[in-house]
């Protein structure tokens, strides 16, 4: 999965969540995962560097 400017996709849905940035440049995803473990890789545009941060939330 990938995603750049949160309201490039899934906007209506991530709105609806309440949990919607205040910077339309963040990166937010939707998705329905079964239980398990993931790995998250974080790059920046281009490959550029910066400070990244992954959160998790439970929807349901």
């Amino acid at each position: 999965m990938t995603d750049d400017n949160w309201k490039d996709s899934q906007q209506s849905e991530i709105a609806a969540t309440g949990l919607a940035p205040t910077d339309d440049r963040e990166s937010v995803i939707i998705a329905t995962l079964p239980a398990g473990s993931y790995t998250a890789i974080v790059r920046g545009v281009n490959d550029t560097s910066g400070v990244g941060l992954v959160e998790v939330f439970n929807l349901h």
